[in-house]
C-alpha cells in the first residue's frame, strides 16, 4: 500500500463546504458540513488515484505548496 499526500483546499458558503484537491483535476466535493466534506475529499482523492493507476497513469506528488490569503481593494 502506498501512501501519498495532496493539498485540499476548503471553504465555506452560507450553506455548505466545498473541497478541492488542485492537484488532481477534477476532484472535488461539495456537503453540508465541515466532517463530512473532509470524508468526501479524502474518498474522492482515493477513487481519482485508483482509477488512474488502474489506467497506467503516474501519481505526481508536490513538492510544495503555498496558499495565501491575499486581499485585493477594488
Amino acid at each position: 500500500m502506498s501512501v501519498y499526500k495532496f493539498s485540499v483546499v476548503t471553504e465555506k458558503d452560507i450553506e455548505s463546504y466545498f473541497a478541492v484537491c488542485p492537484e488532481l483535476q477534477g476532484c472535488y466535493t461539495q456537503v453540508g458540513t465541515y466532517e463530512e466534506v473532509q470524508e468526501n475529499i479524502k474518498d474522492a482523492i482515493r477513487l481519482h488515484i485508483e482509477d488512474r493507476l488502474d489506467n497506467g497513469e503516474e501519481i505526481l506528488q508536490p513538492e510544495s505548496v503555498n496558499l495565501t490569503l491575499m486581499e485585493v481593494a477594488v
